[in-house]
């Protein structure tokens, strides 16, 4: 891989520049319900519904993704715990089953899978905090698209600011998303309450079930649980991580799990099926029913519960980014450090290019199956690379170790899904697919051993050095890990 000279600007009088560790327990459990409890609750029901083909399955979909998502937390708070890197999917990959299969998850997150994510998250906010001021007529897409790429510009610019502020903004807005998860449950409860069970008559009609497009619905409810593995993304950055990553993936997970079963519950004693397929955005007419004259502002809570888990989602990846780079598969500008501000820079700004693209093209549905088959695969061969480890490395220590199944379980669940999926979306599959391979060529040229020729690496390494300069950063004086 390309990189830069390993050089620094005058550190002087300053202090050490590393990433300190600022994620306490509390912090963590936001981070993960933050980054889980964001557009997915909102905007899945719909698809889940449509693509399991009953309100029962539907249900037992959101259940069973609870607990597989679970079985992933444990078996990534076991990794965490022992492979004590930042980085998340791409380290364990690395440390587990070898450079290629981490650098091409390092190449499907930042081309495809984070774009798409934040893209599809930020929508969300941009839908959600836009449509009050033009109900009952339709939002027009541009402006949804103007407010999605404002809030992901200043979502940016508060990482790049401070990872206390980044950190305590995120803390907040879980709070302020749990209190709209509960406008959400009280009323749905209070309708069950009342005997309106109508809408669950019929829950598991044989006619109505879709089996072949059964996998599309878990890629749906996974999308909503997903944001379980960003506590991993961050590990050197939590105080006394083999502690309180395990006791924050169970927490948050636990939350989560109860949060959006309760929540189904209620659009479905509140929305007849066909109201929530009918609705872009479920949680507005949801509102629409029950808050007639507040209905605006639940969709403006529901924006902000977005914008957390758009905050949290570029707060964590950036650090597979700054950790790729550290290990040499990245160009090296990008696992440095703000000098003052002791934030990964680079590795944030890179990111903005791609959501913007991403945020272009503005299909929800067609964004989200586009990079879960990635993003799930990778996940399964990181829980594969667990046994894999274990096996190979039985003297080991291990301060968290979950049973062998937990993670068996949930690699077999994830090659299921991303196995059947290839006939329920060929198409958006088989794109995730190739985009993934197109990394095969850059790390055969580029990573494994440079073929790129000299005067082109010196251009390179000469404008590198200048960014560096601009962006005031430096590599890391202390290791972390």
């Amino acid at each position: 891989m390309v990189t830069c000279r390993k050089e620094k600007p005058p550190t002087e009088g300053k202090e050490a520049v590393f990433l300190r560790r600022k994620i306490t327990l509390v912090r963590a459990i936001a981070l993960a319900v933050g980054t889980m409890v964001g557009s997915g609750i909102f905007i899945s029901p719909k698809a889940v519904l449509k693509n399991s083909g009953t309100v029962g399955t539907s249900l037992l979909v959101w259940l069973a993704c609870g607990i597989l998502s679970l079985f992933g937390a444990l078996s990534y708070a076991d990794l965490g715990t022992t492979i004590t890197k930042s980085g998340g999917h791409y380290i364990y990959l690395l440390e587990t089953l070898g450079p290629l299969p981490a650098f091409l998850r390092l190449w499907a997150e930042f081309i495809m899978i984070r774009p798409a994510n934040m893209a599809v998250v930020s929508l969300a906010f941009g839908r959600y905090l836009i449509e009050p001021f033009f109900t009952p007529c339709h939002v027009p897409i541009l402006a949804v698209k103007l407010i999605t790429t404002t809030g992901i510009t200043l979502v940016i610019a508060l990482n790049c600011w401070s990872v206390s502020w980044s950190a305590n903004i995120q803390t907040v807005l879980t709070a302020l998303k749990l209190v709209t998860v509960g406008l959400i449950i009280v009323p749905g409860m209070m309708a069950l309450g009342n005997g309106h069970f109508e809408n669950f008559q019929n829950s598991f009609d044989i006619d109505l079930l879709t089996l072949d497009k059964l996998p599309l619905a878990f890629y749906s409810g996974m999308f909503a649980y997903g944001g379980w593995f960003y506590i991993n993304f961050v590990t050197e950055e939590i105080i006394n991580p083999k502690r309180n990553i395990p006791l924050a993936v169970f927490i948050s997970l636990t939350i989560v799990t109860v949060c959006y079963i309760l929540m189904n519950v209620s659009y479905y004693a509140v929305l007849t099926p066909q109201e929530i397929l009918n609705s872009d955005a479920v949680a507005v007419s949801f509102a629409d029913n029950v808050f007639k004259s507040i209905s605006s502002v639940l969709p403006i809570l529901v924006a902000l519960s977005c914008f957390g888990a758009l905050n949290g989602g570029i707060f964590a990846a950036s650090r597979m980014l700054f950790a790729a780079a550290r290990e040499g598969q990245w160009p090296a500008l990008f696992s440095m450090i703000h000098l003052e501000r002791h934030t990964p820079l680079p590795a944030l700004i890179l990111m903005l290019p791609l959501i913007y693209l991403m945020v272009s093209i503005g299909d929800l549905y067609g964004l989200l199956n586009f990079y879960s088959f990635s993003r799930w695969f990778f996940i399964g061969l990181a829980t594969l690379g667990l046994m894999i480890h274990r096996y190979r490395y039985p003297e080991i220590p291990r301060p968290f170790k979950v049973p062998i199944f937990i993670p068996l379980v949930f690699t077999i669940a994830c090659f299921f899904i991303v196995g059947t999926s290839l006939y329920s979306d060929p198409v958006n599959t088989s794109i995730g697919c190739a985009v993934t391979l197109s990394g095969l060529p850059v790390y055969y040229l580029v990573v494994q051993k440079s073929r790129i020729p000299s005067c082109c690496t010196s251009k390179f390494n000469s404008m590198a050095v200048k960014l560096q300069i601009l962006m005031k950063v430096a590599h890391q004086d202390v290791q972390t890990y």
